[in-house]
């Protein structure tokens, strides 16, 4: 996964495209900043909000939308071929944006959120950005299905499903921070292991937590390829009724995407407690600093 510099973390590779996988038209990195940026954004405590700030945050959902569906659209073809978008199509793009999506480092989130007492308290926060930003990305596309024309709605729901799946990852690869428990390797073998996790609804395999070299295998394995296009697929059908006319799109596409990402957050939450992070001190060691020394 990529990491943003400011983290402290190591150094980014470039993150290869999968064989096979056609132009590399969905998976710009300024598009995966946008949505983090969304994301982040909207990492606030209950309460904190107006009704501006949802306003704004739809509009900025509707805006990552359209940008996603315009990347989907291939050499200039008319956007309402987009409905030969198919699950495969879909994974492959998933597969290639993985690694691009920005991930902080457990030191960066403490220290954007010096609140959070505890992981369970940071958590909290991440979970609810990322609930809020996946809510704000099916307003956006429900919003757009009200129109007297909707436009292109096969491509803007493919945007959408790819756009929520992104924030998604982001989410549990950061709660694989926040719990000690962050995959190793490249950031194609991190990557890969996110999306594996995401496909799984869990987190990381914990034997690939102490043997990276099996990240490798794991990002172009067919069974994973298979896991996340189930998901997607999934995730397109039950967004189909959002677009449904003379019902609420909006409201019916935030609810749909805050609901699957909460669950999706309360699964991987549930299994990364079980399990004990090999390095008991981490939480404090990433701690905020104060002239250089970590506050305990």
């Amino acid at each position: 996964m990529h990491e943003p510099a400011r983290a402290g973390g190591p150094a980014v590779d470039p993150a290869p495209a999968a064989p096979g996988s056609g132009p590399q038209t969905a998976a710009a990195p300024d598009l995966a900043d946008e949505l983090a940026e969304l994301v982040e954004g909207a990492e606030r405590p209950t309460g904190a909000w107006r009704v501006a700030d949802y306003h704004a945050e739809r509009g900025r959902g509707r805006a990552l939308v359209a940008t996603g569906a315009r990347r989907l659209v291939d050499g200039g073809r008319a956007a309402t071929r987009g409905a030969s978008l198919g699950g495969k199509a879909l994974t492959e793009r998933l597969v290639r944006a993985a690694p691009r999506i920005p991930v902080r480092d457990l030191a960066t989130l403490r220290a954007q959120h010096p609140g959070a007492a505890d992981p369970e308290q940071l958590a909290d926060l991440l979970v609810a950005g990322a609930t809020r930003a996946s809510g704000a990305l099916g307003a956006g596309v429900g919003a757009m299905a009200m129109l007297p024309v909707p436009p292109a709605m096969p491509v803007e729901i493919a945007a959408e499903v790819l756009a929520v799946a992104a924030v998604e990852i982001k989410l549990l690869a950061e709660l694989h921070q926040v719990y000690g428990m962050p995959a190793q390797g490249s950031t194609a073998q991190r990557g890969g292991a996110y999306l594996a996790a995401w496909a799984n609804r869990r987190g990381i395999d914990s034997t690939l937590l102490i043997r990276p070299a099996g990240f490798a295998a794991l990002a172009l394995g067919s069974e994973v390829r298979r896991k996340v296009r189930r998901r997607l697929t999934r995730s397109w059908i039950r967004r189909m009724p959002s677009v449904a006319p003379l019902m609420l799109g909006a409201g019916i596409g935030a609810t749909v995407n805050r609901r699957d990402t909460r669950r999706l957050a309360e699964q991987v939450r549930a299994d990364l407690r079980s399990r004990t992070p090999a390095d008991r001190g981490y939480w404090a060691e990433a701690g905020p600093t104060i002239g250089g020394r970590v506050v305990r």
